[in-house]
């Protein structure tokens, strides 16, 4: 018997691609200062290959074994991450409930949303170096979060989650990349340096899946990690490129 209740499963997914994820590729590309986009972060949709991508991981959830399948389910409010939940569902054929929860949304990039790093380092070059300083981990731009502020959300997620007493042994999480990796400090305890490090070398794909089982002691041990094994047979996998120099880079593609 685990020493708390809760979850004895967690399945972390990133949402399909977006339309932010196709104009933040294209902005780099160009070299803009920054992204065409005329909706709010919160609000961007799926891409046509984003809607694949989700229904791709339904039709292979509705093969799973049933104790694969989620007994209970929570999304990210932006719609990129609530349509993934909703798609993905009822692919599957599943039609449990999908909870919202604002503590799963993408992290919040305040004045510089919507805006490349290469603009962020030519019109806000102070806060650039501000950010080399301090580092990626810790670093909050104007009127925005830190990953460490993240990592807080993440942590009080969870501890709601063990204490809920409803019917949660296989949970699965629709939400962001940034969000996800969170998730890995929260429950593995990794180090600033060990997270940057994961984060420059192994981009999560749209749509891939990260896998925990929680043993009787309550610890969380990582089964899989950005898995695109379900989608990728059935819909072509996307992903964001490392930076060219991520360690100037102040912002961060749409996630």
């Amino acid at each position: 018997m685990r020493v708390l209740e809760g979850p004895s499963q967690l399945v972390l997914v990133r949402h399909g691609e977006s339309r932010g994820n196709v104009a933040d590729r294209m902005a780099r590309d160009a070299g803009a200062l920054r992204l065409d986009l005329d909706l709010r972060d919160a609000d961007m949709p799926l891409s046509d290959l984003g809607e694949q991508q989700a229904e791709a991981l339904g039709r292979h959830l509705a093969a799973a074994r049933d104790e694969d399948r989620p007994t209970r389910l929570f999304t990210s409010p932006y719609e990129r991450a609530a349509a993934t939940a909703r798609l993905t569902m009822a692919a599957a054929g599943l039609d449990a409930p999908v909870e919202l929860d604002e503590r799963l949304r993408e992290r919040e990039l305040g004045a510089f949303d919507g805006m490349t790093g290469a603009g962020i380092r030519e019109l806000h070059p102070e806060e650039a170096e501000r950010r080399r300083w301090l580092g990626k981990f810790y670093y909050r731009p104007p009127g925005g979060e830190s990953w460490a502020d993240v990592v807080q959300r993440v942590r009080q997620f969870m501890l709601n989650l063990s204490l809920d007493p409803g019917p949660s042994d296989h949970v699965w999480v629709f939400t962001h990349q940034a969000v996800i990796l969170a998730f890995r400090v929260a429950l593995e305890g990794l180090t600033e340096r060990e997270i940057l490090d994961i984060d420059g070398s192994e981009p999560l794909a749209n749509c891939s899946t990260t896998r925990y089982r929680c043993d009787e002691a309550g610890e969380w041990h990582l089964e899989e990690f950005a898995d695109t094994g379900p989608v990728e047979d059935l819909a072509p996998t996307t992903r964001e490129q490392p930076a060219p120099d991520r360690a100037t880079d102040a912002a961060q593609a749409p996630s």
